[in-house]
């Protein structure tokens, strides 16, 4: 301690990299590697820290599971499969029939249907994150999951009360498709569109607090110490999207199919009954769950590093008041369910609040010193930011096809042979994408990639979330090509003030191009990005780390809404009779603009990925060899 600089124990040490990483990176001078720790040495020498891998998996009442055979696994797993798939097909029947239920039932305008409808997909995911630090810090993921299930049922049964019963509707005598399209018809009474909203908010609610937990619910179900860990955790994240899926394409067929022949209540009414036997089945798996402790509030942990960071941002990292960098002694973290974290050089701001001093005596205040671990959660949250907010320009794309492409659908032929297929159907061309790739992924993508990367994978999740964003730029480019091709057809043929009369000579199909690559694009970036998150979040903050990406996806749709109502205000004009390029007659307006405006904002996006993946360092764990034996070791990671 009679120097001022903290110096690196590279000297007496020997490194063998378990991932990535090289030996030279513990010759620099890094803070993280002050002190080593036992659990019988409590004194900081020079070293680095002891970490366990993963935390010890709980069951339901809190106490330890002593034989991991008995729970968890894939049969586990597939319980929460069932949960999602059923919360999927209710999350997706609302979103493709909720526009259409406002505007043929309760009379309301397309546009504010559809950014209706936009706002609700956008809350019920953008909120998700306030409920992962519900979840990390208090419920745990499985009592989160239990209450907002019922939440979500609660939500469903309002609004097929609504759809149900004459005296939450409008009345509907003398109201023809003409009336209807001129805005003549009888609008909806204030109080019945608040009862709508309440119940289709109180469903969003709901659903924003399984999205953030049931990923990670049903990742925390395998063993983090077997060696098969990472590729059942590769294969959980396409089997849980593969149920995503399978929820999408019953949404969009099954749901759409009873609500043209038994009605709206009918349809409303099968995605509530879906999501009661679905919560049954969750509840029946209860006894083979693996739980993992909350950890108490990530909210606080955060702001005690950032005030006490502030508190010491005058202290020198060589101050001769120095102790060293503060940390429990012991392999285990002061945070429940997680486990300590290596050091990292990233955000030196931030290690100030680790920064253990003379004055601080021997009663640490947690609001002047926190533990290395705990600044480290922090600059994890910083540091994964950029990749799901990269995310959020195929969520625009993704919301603004669940919308757009339904109005170009209903200005061509949907025949399919001697079958016509609705044309609220059309979305399902996406989701029987998904379900192709999915099923070929490990039996085609992954080997053909592995010879070219040489990634045991086939590739990396960061790999596999720019290969998402690169196809989304070519399916919004092909939606902007044939919508251009599409319009002009329509005016040369006479068609352009029948919007709602299908071409006969122009088949819908057409579509099936910028749907199968859009959904080419969900498998590869959303996957990748649920493995990354959760792998990469801290350990008590997984929860948090899975509602990045549904914050990105609710911002996407906020974003989409965005975004239409400038171009609406940009490029009409009322008094001269100018449309908008979001025009209700979608012959006049100019869909193709707006999908060019998409493609640059993509491209533009994707540049900024790029930078971001290149910057990203993986964490990273080594094993420290010493005096001839083995010592796990956490040191700073390095680029992977």
């Amino acid at each position: 301690m009679g120097s001022k600089e903290i110096k690196s124990p590279g000297e007496c040490m020997e490194t063998t990299p378990v991932r990535g990483g090289s030996s030279d990176s513990l010759h620099r001078k890094k803070l993280g590697m002050y002190f080593v720790e036992s659990d019988d040495s409590r004194t900081a020498i020079g070293g680095g820290y002891v970490l366990t891998r993963g935390t010890t998996p709980v069951n339901i009442h809190g106490k330890p599971i002593t034989n991991l055979s008995k729970t968890g696994g894939w049969i586990a797993a597939f319980f929460i499969f069932g949960n999602e798939m059923a919360e999927r097909m209710a999350y997706f029947g609302l979103s493709v029939n909720m526009v259409a239920f406002m505007f043929y039932v309760m009379h309301q305008p397309f546009s504010s249907s559809a950014n209706a409808v936009n706002n609700f997909l956008g809350i019920s995911q953008a909120s998700s994150v306030l409920v992962g630090f519900l979840a990390d810090a208090y419920l745990g993921r499985y009592w989160t999951i239990a209450i907002f299930t019922t939440i979500y049922l609660a939500g469903l049964t309002g609004i097929t009360v609504c759809a149900t019963v004459s005296v939450f509707v409008p009345n509907h005598a003398d109201c023809d498709q003409l009336s209807l399209l001129l805005g003549h018809c009888e609008q909806a009474k204030p109080w019945q569109m608040m009862y709508l909203y309440t119940a289709l908010y109180i469903t969003g609610f709901g659903a924003a607090g399984i999205r953030p937990c049931v990923s990670s619910f049903g990742a925390d179900q395998f063993d983090e110490n077997s060696k098969d860990y990472k590729s059942h955790l590769d294969r959980f994240f396409n089997f849980f999207y593969l149920s995503v899926t399978v929820g999408a394409i019953v949404a969009f067929t099954v749901i759409v199919y009873i609500q043209m022949q038994h009605g709206w209540g009918s349809a409303f009414g099968s995605l509530a009954i879906a999501m009661g036997v679905s919560n049954a089945v969750f509840f029946v798996g209860t006894p083979l769950y693996r739980h993992r402790l909350p950890g108490g509030s990530p909210l606080t942990r955060v702001a005690q590093v950032l005030v006490a960071a502030f508190r010491k941002r005058h202290k020198s990292f060589s101050s001769s008041e120095l102790v060293g960098l503060y940390e429990i002694p012991g392999r285990h973290s002061a945070i429940k369910g997680s486990a300590k974290i290596a050091h990292t050089d990233d955000f030196r701001c931030l290690d100030k609040a680790a920064l253990q001093l003379k004055e601080d005596g021997t009663e640490l205040n947690p609001w002047r010193l926190c533990t290395v671990t705990q600044v480290e959660e922090v600059k994890i949250l910083i540091k994964l930011l950029p990749i799901p907010a990269c995310t959020i320009m195929l969520s625009v794309i993704l919301t603004e096809f669940l919308t757009l492409s339904v109005q170009q659908a209903y200005t061509l032929n949907t025949h399919m042979g001697h079958l016509k297929l609705p044309v609220t159907c059309m979305p399902v061309f996406p989701g029987l994408s998904i379900f192709l790739i999915l099923s070929l992924y490990y039996s085609t993508f992954v080997p053909l990639s592995r010879r070219i990367t040489g990634h045991p994978h086939g590739a990396s999740q960061l790999q596999r979330v720019g290969i998402g964003l690169a196809v989304s730029i070519l399916s919004v480019a092909w939606a902007a090509i044939f919508e251009r091709y599409r319009r002009n057809f329509a005016v040369e043929n006479g068609y352009e003030a029948s919007f709602l009369t299908p071409m006969p000579n122009l088949s819908a199909y057409w579509l099936l191009i910028q749907y199968c690559l859009i959904g080419i694009a969900e498998v590869f970036c959303i996957v990748g990005l649920l493995e990354f998150l959760y792998q990469e979040a801290p350990d008590a903050m997984r929860s948090i780390g899975s509602a990045y990406a549904a914050v990105a996806g609710g911002l996407g749709c906020f974003v989409a809404t965005i975004l239409n109502n400038i171009i609406k205000s940009a490029t009409g004009n009322e008094y001269e009779g100018k449309p908008t390029w979001l025009a209700q007659n979608i012959n006049t307006g100019r869909f193709d603009n707006l999908y060019w405006v998409l493609t640059i904002l993509s491209v533009l996006n994707f540049c900024v990925f790029i930078y971001a993946a290149k910057k990203y360092k993986y964490r990273v764990e080594q094993v420290v060899k010493r005096g001839g034996s083995d010592v796990p070791m956490v040191v700073n990671p390095i680029r992977a």
